[in-house]
């Protein structure tokens, strides 16, 4: 976490990383109750994993690389 935060530049946090972190947050929260902390932190943290690896991959499809080009 704190990689991911003190190397990206604050444009690339907010317009890339935020939105998957948001829907990551809204999908525990609406379905995630399994009544253990750790259980819900692991699932919520799995899928904002998987959300922004599904981004990446839609970015690479689509010829958009890490290393950015204009947007």
């Amino acid at each position: 976490m704190y990689a991911l935060i003190s190397r990206l530049p604050a444009r690339q946090l907010l317009v890339r990383h935020a939105p998957t972190l948001v829907g990551a947050l809204a999908i525990a929260e609406m379905f995630y109750k399994w009544r253990s902390f750790l259980l819900e932190a692991a699932g919520f943290l799995v899928t904002w994993y998987l959300l922004d690896a599904a981004v990446s991959y839609v970015e690479r499809r689509l010829g958009k690389g890490e290393g950015g080009g204009s947007a």
